[in-house]
């Protein structure tokens, strides 16, 4: 089989057994397996109704593994760390999401790469931007540099 690389954002606004949303990033990054670069820690406001500060970094993973077994390993690790469904954009303990895979778009019933809202979050881009600056969107052709400096220049300046 083919080593793949995917692009995975983590975060976490919530104590979890590993402590500190920060530690808890840092442990689900242990439980992820090869990653071959980690971003620094960065915290962010929440998206929608949580009132918690985000802990939120971007790693590069190397596997063997399609998109849908990646999903379900990265699942089973929020579920190991005690994330529950429930309110959308509500406090969590760990968030893993897939953001971008090296043999470039996936879709299916159950996951979409690259992730559908990643261009418009820069609690996602500033990581990945660390680590992957010239990673490329298979659906845009910028880079994760490029994006980000789309993104931070429509700010308004306050």
């Amino acid at each position: 089989m083919t080593t793949t690389t995917y692009a995975i954002a983590l975060g976490s606004n919530r104590r979890g057994r590993f402590g500190s949303p920060a530690e808890t990033v840092r442990a689900a990054l242990e439980a992820i397996g090869v990653v071959v670069a980690v971003s620094p820690i960065v915290t962010s406001a929440p998206v929608g109704p949580s009132a918690r500060i985000f802990a939120n970094a971007a790693a590069l993973v190397e596997s063997d593994e399609s998109p849908p077994e990646m999903l379900a390993r990265l699942k089973t690790i929020e579920h190991e760390f005690g994330r529950r469904r429930g309110q959308r954009w509500g406090a969590r303990v760990i968030d893993l999401d897939i953001v971008l895979w090296s043999e470039g778009a996936w879709h299916d019933s159950a996951l979409t790469i690259p992730h559908s809202a990643f261009r418009s979050r820069d609690f996602v881009l500033a990581p990945l931007a660390a680590i992957a600056p010239d990673w490329r969107d298979p659906l845009t052709a910028r880079s994760v540099r490029q994006l980000r400096a789309l993104l931070t220049r429509r700010r308004p300046v306050s």
